[in-house]
């Protein structure tokens, strides 16, 4: 991705924010807070608003642009330390507005200063990279000198280069193979930084590879600086290695792995062979109402076979898989982010912190391989706690075993398909 913003969102000059836009955006937050607005159907705990964070206006009137009413439970708990620039590790589970706690306080602190980097964020997977940046442009609407930057690999490095060269952006987020070579290079400057940032930091920190990479980058960038590290599982293990990357951090977890499951998320298994699962799901599409489905299949083959026959059946499909380009990936990402297509056919390169706000519907073709995995999967529906259904096919002993493990772990009684389900109970009123 060779430009730092998407040109279309910039087409209308932003209009000057003065005074009397200041007010309205902070009556309109005032009144969202106040229960005039339900948009989005998730509530937090508490009654106080973003208006209460003492947040810059202009990041009020990008949250009331986003339709977000009330704090969650995560961003109430976190948003008010961190931007007093304390170190945070937090665990909650998907759907509860993680991104946000550390785009909203990153965008809160920063002053930004001609050619310097002074927050970097970090991920795991290019697709995940993509839509953290595109958080930073949503919520830094209305403070255009802040210039955001996205780096991964699958892109020529010289486009990077050039890109740092005429851009120099103040947010760069980025996998932390790319953003090491470049740093490598001499082209990206570290030495600036403010806020270091790791999204799913179990994935990157549990494989050593990427961990030496992101120590190597951590040891570029200076040593006074704040560091905030987020996911929806967090082992007990590998807590002990983020706290090394810090200074006495906040520590939010939601030790009880119970509370881990999605609120508003109806979950039914189907038992039945593998030679049923076309017919059933074909059935399913059918008779269920949904916004938007992704259909989770354990192989890059079986992404392609699946997603052919839903076309050939005329289902209104697309797939995303590790076999594509990077280009082609993010391209279908956008359009399915976008409602152009209702089903997405994916394998687990799209389980873990994509969020796409029309999700209402996830299948598991495949049974994942873990009860972690199967919790990254079913978040993407419900999210925000929003209503959502979610169907695991179960075709095997080895299949039972996962739901089953499922089952213990996070104190949830999974029953299976009625012949009849109430729509109401998984589609948004």
């Amino acid at each position: 991705m060779g430009e730092t913003r998407d040109n279309d969102a910039y087409e209308e000059e932003l209009l000057d924010y003065e005074e009397e836009e200041e007010e309205k955006a902070l009556d309109s937050v005032t009144a969202k807070v106040n229960g005039e607005a339900t948009k989005k159907g998730y509530v937090g705990i508490h009654s106080s608003g973003f208006r209460d964070f003492l947040l810059k206006p202009e990041l009020l009137r990008a949250i009331v642009d986003s339709g977000f009413e009330h704090p969650s439970e995560v961003q109430h708990e976190c948003i008010p330390q961190a931007i007093l620039g304390m170190d945070v590790i937090c665990q909650a589970k998907s759907g509860m507005g993680k991104t946000a706690v550390f785009v909203l306080s990153t965008l809160q602190q920063i002053e930004p200063s001609p050619g310097q980097v002074v927050s970097l964020v970090l991920c795991h997977t290019r697709e995940l990279a993509y839509q953290i940046c595109h958080e930073f442009e949503r919520f830094s609407t209305y403070l255009p000198e802040i210039k955001i930057a996205v780096f991964y690999g699958g892109v020529n490095i010289k486009v990077h280069k050039d890109l740092l060269k005429n851009e120099s952006p103040h947010v760069v987020v980025g996998t932390p193979g790319r953003i090491l070579a470049l740093a490598r290079d001499k082209e990206l400057s570290l030495k600036n930084v403010r806020h270091f940032i790791l999204d799913e930091c179990d994935k990157m920190l549990e494989s050593l590879d990427m961990r030496r990479d992101v120590q190597e980058i951590f040891k570029m960038t200076p040593h006074d600086k704040q560091v905030m590290m987020f996911s929806a599982t967090l082992s007990k293990e590998i807590r002990p290695v983020c706290k090394k990357f810090m200074q006495d951090p906040m520590e939010i977890y939601v030790d009880d792995e119970a509370k881990l499951t999605l609120h508003g998320l109806v979950q039914h298994y189907i038992k039945l062979s593998e030679l049923e699962k076309n017919r059933k799901l074909n059935d399913l599409l059918d008779a269920l109402d949904f916004n938007q489905v992704v259909i989770f299949v354990k192989s890059v083959n079986r992404a392609a076979e699946l997603n052919k026959l839903l076309v050939e059946c005329n289902f209104p499909s697309i797939c995303i898989h590790s076999g594509m380009s990077q280009e082609e990936r993010l391209t279908r990402y956008k359009g399915f982010k976008e409602g152009h297509k209702r089903i997405l056919v994916a394998t687990d390169l799209v389980g873990r912190g994509i969020d796409i706000e029309r999700v209402n519907i996830v299948i598991n073709y495949d049974m994942p391989d873990s009860a972690d995995t199967y919790l990254h999967r079913v978040g993407r529906a419900g999210r925000f706690g929003t209503k959502g259904l979610a169907i695991t096919f179960v075709s095997s002993a080895s299949d039972s075993d996962v739901l089953n493990q499922v089952q213990e772990r996070f104190e949830v009684d999974i029953k299976e398909l009625p012949e009849q389900i109430d729509t109401s109970t998984y589609m948004p009123s």
